[in-house]
């Protein structure tokens, strides 16, 4: 995301998430777990899509997941570029990740269900919808703590007037 947006949504989580659990900093997730065999085949598949320009999105709803809250992003865009990488890697793919993802940034998960209601009905109360910067795609390792990034691809193409503002 652009820094804007990374520094609200990262506040969000810090702020309610639950502190043993927040492991990362806020973000999309396109896919739970790809072999780690398929690493340096990721990354220059990555550096190619990051050539091209950022997709427009938009933060559209923000939505319960019973026990957590999360905000919806609308891009069909990105949800294509995650379809290319899905059909690149097709045969590797787990049952989690064959299916379309409902992209969305968590900032609350695995709190009480009434403590999740209370923040959704919080954070409804000033939503607006607004567009969010994607600024490039990232792979991470899981360590059984906090995640390591393996690498990150920012776009590097330039989005034609009228397209969206990044």
């Amino acid at each position: 995301m652009g820094a804007a947006d990374q520094h609200r949504f990262d506040t969000l989580r810090a702020r309610h998430f639950p502190p043993e659990r927040n492991q990362l900093r806020a973000h999309i997730t396109l896919f739970h777990q790809l072999p780690p065999s398929c690493l340096g085949e990721l990354d220059r598949l990555l550096k190619a899509i990051a050539q091209d320009a950022p997709p427009p999105a938009t933060v559209s709803d923000i939505f319960s997941l019973g026990r957590g809250v999360a905000y919806r992003i609308e891009s069909p865009e990105l949800l294509a570029i995650r379809a290319r990488i899905a059909d690149w890697f097709a045969g590797s793919l787990s049952a989690q990740d064959q299916g379309v993802p409902r992209l969305h940034i968590t900032v609350q998960n695995k709190v009480d269900p009434a403590e999740a209601k209370a923040l959704l009905a919080e954070l409804r109360r000033d939503f607006r919808p607004h567009p969010l910067a994607i600024t490039g795609l990232a792979a991470h390792h899981y360590r059984g703590g906090p995640w390591e990034t393996a690498f990150e691809r920012n776009f590097r193409g330039r989005r034609a007037r009228g397209q969206g503002a990044y």
